[in-house]
């Protein structure tokens, strides 16, 4: 069965860090990028960040960049996603989703529908 699972999710202060760890089983997440999204209560999921299959191309919206770097383990199939800096604002279930590319730049975009593959999600929720 073709899976991603994310994990580290949780209740922290804010200003903490979390570190959200999204691996892959099923399948080798060699040639895809990934994307990272959350979906806040009542709200839409909305992507923020995405991360190029060799790693060397990211893609951050503004809310997030400086603040959540994305990196990946193409050895241990696994991508990151270092969550700093945390606002209450950033409460969520947090996603992560591939999607085949034969261009190892690409870092995707930020649209639902791109995605071949989806999370079950793992929620973070920020106390002020």
């Amino acid at each position: 069965q073709l899976q991603l699972v994310e994990s580290g999710g949780g209740l922290v202060r804010t200003g903490g860090s979390l570190r959200l760890p999204c691996a892959a089983s099923g399948f080798t997440l060699e040639h895809y990028a990934i994307g990272w999204f959350g979906q806040g209560p009542g709200e839409e999921r909305e992507g923020g960040l995405g991360i190029s299959s060799s790693g060397g191309s990211t893609n951050y919206a503004d809310s997030v960049k400086g603040r959540f770097p994305t990196s990946r383990d193409n050895a241990k199939n696994t991508v990151y996603l270092q969550m700093n800096s945390l606002t209450p604002a950033d409460t969520a279930v947090y996603y992560c989703a591939a999607v085949l590319s034969l261009d190892s730049d690409y870092a995707g975009v930020f649209a639902p529908p791109e995605y071949d593959y989806w999370g079950q999600g793992t929620q973070v929720t920020v106390s002020s």
